[in-house]
Order: C-alpha cells, then structure tokens, then sequence
C-alpha cells in the first residue's frame, strides 16, 4: 500500500475554502456535480456541500449496472439528508444513446473493428454526460465540478477527453487515489463506495478500472511516485521485482500515449511575416 503525511482534515477544510472562493469570485451560483458511485465522486460532491453553495447532484445511467446505481443514489440520500444545500437530477441517457447509436450505424459499420467500436462508444457516454452536466450548469449559473484525481488527470490519462475531462475546476486533482479514499473516510462516505473496486461505469462488461489498465490504483501511485522523483528512466536498482518493472511500463505507456490530453490544445502559430 502506498502511503500519505497529507493532514486529512485541514486538507479537506482548504479544498471547501477553494471550491468557495472560486465560485464567489465567478459570480456563479454554486455547483453540478455528476455522481456515479464511485469514490471521486462522492468524494467531490460532499465537498462541494460542505460550501453551502447550491449543489446540484446528477444521476446519469446509460445502461448502467444496478450495483453503481444503487451505491449513487445511496449516497445521494445520505447527502441530501445532512446537507440542506444540495438537490438531486437523474438524466436517464440510455435512450438518447442509443438513438446516437443507431444514427452512427446509418454511416459506418461499427463491427468492422470490434475494439474501436468499444472504445468510441464508451467515450460517446462520457461526452453524452458532459454535455448534459453544462446544460444543467449553464441553466443554473453554476460550475462543472470535475471527479478526476491525480493519477487519473496528469498519471495515465484515464479520462476521456472532452468527456469527464470537460470541466470548470477541479477540486481533488492533485491527490492520489489513495488520498481520496482518506478524504472519503473522514467525511463519512458510505462503506459500499468506499470497498466497491473503481470503475468509469462506461462498459457494458462492468470491467474495472484495473481490469482496463493493467495496475492497481496503489501500483499506478507508486509509479508516479517515480517518475515525479526520477523522471522517465529510472534505473533498475529502483525495481525490486519484475512487477514493478512491468508496472512501469504499464504506467510510463499510458502517460506517453495520453500526454496529448494532458497538454494544451496545439495551436499553428502564424509567423509575423505572413501576417505583414
């Protein structure tokens, strides 16, 4: 297991500080936050209702398993129960989904690879929910509050762009995932979240996280770990055995492969002698 000094409490006493602040500031009502039932989730939408801004809490299946549904809306119930602030949406999007789907069928045989067909229609769920977080935001003056933590935004990139990636802020980003399951034990999120096994809940199979990346959440904290503190070629005195060697590389392939997300939009710069 990986460990933290991160002083939880006073850690979660500066996050509601900055989530108040940056609202006040932009002039915005409060927040929306998508909830899965997953940890990062429940996580930044208590958060967020620990401001006493405005909360808005979106439920948004597309097929989704019954287990995530039930841990979401537990959660909800718990929250809307403390915390007056807070008020509860479900968006069921299967329906909308699957009539994209049918549409994309019309212009392109989505069997002639079955993983890119997999892989477009889980980030189409994901963008699907983007789009309808920002009308709700957008109807309510509020902001997109994003669930993306460490590993997942600046480590391997596991978020789709545009999709749970299109957010306003983004309050637990510079924490580990081990650091969010401590936040979430301090502030009381339910016991079904805080042991179910991560998921982005965008796969008809139910895989989980681990099951997509190769690495445990622990494993992928320990490589990052690595590069933060001997960049990209650490030497092999720094691998105890063959899994950490191939967690590395698991770790090092996915950063390399999803830096495109990670960095700023590339922009053709016109030289100014074309522009004379």
């Amino acid at each position: 297991m990986t460990t933290s000094t991160l002083r939880i409490p006073e850690t979660i006493d500066y996050i509601v500080d900055w989530l108040r602040d940056y609202a006040n500031k932009a002039g915005v009502h409060g927040f929306v936050v998508g909830v899965s039932g997953g940890i990062d989730s429940a996580v930044v939408s208590t958060l967020c209702a620990k401001t006493g801004l405005d909360v808005t809490l979106i439920e948004m299946p597309i097929h989704q398993s019954r287990a995530q549904v039930n841990r979401g809306k537990k959660h909800i119930e718990e929250l809307t129960k403390s915390y007056r602030n807070t008020s509860v949406m479900e968006l069921n999007l299967t329906e909308p989904y699957d009539g994209f789907v049918r549409l994309l069928e019309q212009v392109v045989d989505l069997n002639s690879d079955i993983d890119k067909k997999f892989l477009t229609l889980s980030n189409t769920r994901s963008r699907l929910r983007m789009v309808s977080l920002y009308a709700i935001a957008g109807l309510k003056g509020a902001l997109v509050c994003g669930t993306g933590n460490k590993i997942e935004d600046f480590g391997v990139g596991f978020y789709t762009k545009y999709g749970d990636g299109g957010v306003d802020l983004s309050p637990i980003a510079d924490l580990m995932k081990s650091e969010v399951y401590a936040l979430g034990r301090e502030l009381g999120v339910n016991s079904d979240i805080l042991n179910a096994r991560p998921t982005d809940g965008l796969w008809d199979d139910g895989r989980t996280d681990e099951d997509q990346i190769g690495a445990t959440y622990d494993e992928l904290e320990w490589a990052m770990r690595l590069q933060e503190e001997y960049g990209d070629e650490p030497t092999e005195s720094h691998f105890e055995n063959d899994r950490q060697k191939e967690v590395w590389n698991i770790y090092l392939n996915r950063h390399k492969a999803n830096k495109h997300k990670m960095d700023p939009i590339p922009i053709c710069t016109i030289p100014e002698d074309l522009k004379r």
